[in-house]
């Protein structure tokens, strides 16, 4: 499964790298800018659902403390953006501290509902807190790098294409690299069964709160990427909106597996700007093909494919075995 995956990953990102090479239109690069993006928000929250197993409801909190730090660093400040992005990584992972510390000693519906509340939270101090956030009218004009000035518009997408694939591939491979490692394996098993992982020495809060925060971090990163890319950031990047498609993408894609969430980021990322004229129906649509996955396929489409794999490793050897037998007569 660990070949397997990698192998994948590397395929998929070698893939995106060669798609500016041969895609010239602006639309078509904005939207592969924002499937990059997308990539990065359902993977950081895949950390959390797919591999503690705990359903947050306000990964938003972290997608808008990254966004709202990276446009007052550069608006009030004059930070570049090569700045700008880590710090917010870094105060999102900061918000993840405090949020995990209470939240990660919930379980079921109470973790749900105080995450929601957390995201609630921040994004009605955005909404008031004039004096920092400009309110409601949100952070216009967040300045673009000084090297786009002569890059003209192609150049412009081309460039955030560029950092949104470092960005991508940043994520990917911190997250490959925790969930193969000793930590993952722990918070798998706290997945499983918590009180089993307790009664082998794992202690589920610490690794809980490890993937809490570095999800937290990507995502918050990704927030700062977002407040450069579209220059303005306002109080509805707290919304449930952004926290209804990462779950979607997660959903459809395949939680507790690395690849699935970049496949759910392409086809809802597509979707959405298919359906777009559908505007109420594309909800239903969106529902319609949640409940389809959760009912005849719950591991996602990925998930789908791994056991797929399992099972014809399985068969192998019974469709071996009888060969030899032929030859051995």
């Amino acid at each position: 499964m660990m070949k397997f995956e990698k192998h994948c990953l590397v395929a998929l990102m070698a893939l995106a790298a060669l798609l500016p090479l041969v895609v010239r239109d602006q639309y078509l690069l904005h939207i592969a800018i924002m499937v990059l993006f997308y990539a990065v928000l359902a993977s950081s929250l895949n950390l959390v659902v797919g591999y503690v197993g705990e359903f947050s409801l306000g990964h938003t909190a972290f997608l808008g403390t990254g966004a709202y730090a990276a446009a007052i660093l550069s608006t009030q400040y004059g930070w570049p953006m090569w700045a700008t992005v880590p710090v917010a990584g870094l105060l999102a992972a900061v918000v993840g501290v405090v949020i995990g510390g209470i939240t990660l000693r919930l379980q079921g519906p109470f973790f749900v509902i105080v995450t929601l509340s957390f995201a609630e939270v921040l994004r009605l101090v955005a909404d008031n807190w004039i004096g920092l956030t400009n309110g409601p009218m949100g952070i216009a004009g967040v300045p673009q790098p000084a090297l786009l000035g002569d890059a003209g518009n192609l150049g412009a997408k081309q460039f955030y294409y560029a950092v949104a694939w470092v960005l991508l591939a940043v994520t990917l491979y911190l997250s490959f690299r925790f969930v193969h490692s000793n930590a993952g394996r722990a918070a798998v098993a706290v997945r499983e069964n918590r009180y089993v992982a307790q009664s082998i020495g794992i202690r589920p809060l610490s690794y809980s709160m490890l993937a809490l925060v570095l999800g937290a971090l990507l995502s918050g990163m990704a927030g700062g990427f977002y407040a450069h890319y579209i220059s303005f950031v306002g109080p509805e990047v707290f919304r449930f909106a952004f926290m209804v498609s990462m779950i979607i993408m997660v959903l459809i894609g395949g939680k507790g597996t690395l690849v699935g969430p970049l496949i759910g980021a392409l086809l809802v990322t597509f979707l959405e700007e298919y359906l777009r004229e559908a505007k109420e129906l594309r909800l239903s649509i969106f529902g319609l093909a949640v409940i389809a996955i959760v009912l005849f396929l719950p591991r996602g489409l990925m998930g789908f494919v791994v056991q797929w794999r399992e099972a014809r490793k399985a068969q192998a050897p019974a469709i071996v075995a009888p060969k030899a037998e032929r030859r051995a007569a």
